[in-house]
């Protein structure tokens, strides 16, 4: 298939809203991860708010997931880049879940521990660790926001080439738009 146009299986839009709400989440946190420093002050309370609702909606898709099976690849992916995106997959899914988790973890580990408002709605508790563990959620948090970011930045140099490049039509399985 060399054309942009695809008649292929497509992904269901619950699962398409899932992955691009989650998508534009992710980049945002990270954004916010890197640049806090220089950010208002407040902008933490909205990255952990931001992490809680990822880990949420990653738990929704991977529930979806379990009765909606993804599309299967086309054909002419080779073995290699099969094995390569699945592998990519699964472990963005693991990051979805770990990220939250460790900074969750990092703010529950504090001498004084306190729940994270989520958004100004709702207070979420600690979790019950010590300052030991907290310190090390705050290392993980740390340490799997670098390779958060390259994995996004390799799935979306991925997509990309398969978009522009070699013209499969394989992005169009993620769009909410019809080819």
């Amino acid at each position: 298939m060399r054309g942009r146009d695809f008649a292929g299986p497509r992904y269901s839009r619950v699962a398409i809203v899932f992955h691009w709400t989650i998508a534009a989440l992710v980049v945002a946190n990270l954004a916010i991860g890197l640049l806090h420093e220089s950010l208002l002050p407040g902008t933490i309370p909205l990255h952990q708010s931001i992490g809680l609702t990822v880990l949420a909606l990653t738990a929704g898709r991977i529930l979806w997931r379990l009765g909606h099976r993804p599309p299967p690849l086309p054909a002419e992916i080779p073995a290699w880049a099969r094995g390569s995106a699945h592998a990519l997959h699964m472990t963005l899914y693991l990051l979805m879940i770990a990220m939250p988790m460790t900074g969750w973890a990092m703010g529950s580990g504090r001498a004084v521990p306190r729940p994270v408002s989520w958004f100004g709605l709702f207070d979420v508790p600690p979790l019950p660790i010590g300052r030991a563990a907290g310190g090390v959620g705050h290392e993980a948090h740390e340490i799997l926001g670098w390779v958060m970011l390259a994995l996004v930045a390799i799935h979306v140099a991925a997509a990309l080439r398969h978009h522009y490049l070699l013209r499969d039509g394989l992005l169009a399985r993620m769009s909410l738009r019809k080819s």
